[in-house]
């Protein structure tokens, strides 16, 4: 890794290391959000969320954007791509990202139960386990779209090689739904 690379990186930890931003991150990471909304979700002053939003604009990984009159922020997914990208570039890639949102239960499954590279080390045999990262799988289908049964166990095959059984949970959880071998996200 370049010089320039590693104080990039230190940057963007140090940027990171904020609890506050941590959890507006959380937030972006599933919906996009006002300044009040998130003022309300996290419970904060709203010139701390300004304050904090400020920064993570100026560091790209946030974008404004006016919406039916009202400033909506979203989570800029291309500059932590472009940024994994350039730190990993000897590396493989990870397929997924560990989501950054959730509770500390949820985080804390996440971090036993997936490793560095986004796939799962173990299937967790504890059904609320499982459900928290069956979800982080389930995130990979988008609403509307319809899937052949190789492009699911595709997707299935970047989190783990049993993708018999991780579809089976899947659909029996009614998270995916399936007919004549067509798979879609359950609404």
């Amino acid at each position: 890794m370049s010089e320039n690379t590693q104080t990039e990186l230190i940057t963007f930890c140090k940027l990171l290391v904020d609890e506050t931003r941590l959890k507006m991150i959380g937030v972006l990471v599933q919906q996009t959000a006002t300044r009040e909304q998130l003022v309300t979700l996290l419970k904060l002053r709203a010139s701390l969320v300004s304050h904090h939003l400020d920064k993570l604009i100026e560091a790209e990984l946030v974008r404004a954007r006016t919406a039916s009159g009202s400033t909506v922020y979203e989570l800029r997914m291309d500059t932590l791509h472009a940024l994994a990208k350039r730190w990993l570039a000897d590396e493989p890639l990870p397929s997924t990202t560990i989501e950054l949102s959730g509770d500390a239960y949820e985080r804390k499954v996440m971090m036993d139960f997936i490793g560095r590279d986004g796939r799962l080390k173990d299937i967790p045999a504890q059904q609320k386990k499982r459900d928290v990262v069956l979800r982080h799988i389930l995130n990979e289908f988008q609403s509307g779209e319809r899937y052949s049964e190789k492009q699911v166990n595709g997707i299935i095959k970047r989190f783990h090689d049993d993708t018999a059984s991780i579809l089976r949970y899947l659909v029996d959880l009614g998270w995916l739904k399936r007919e004549s071998g067509v798979y879609w996200r359950a609404e």
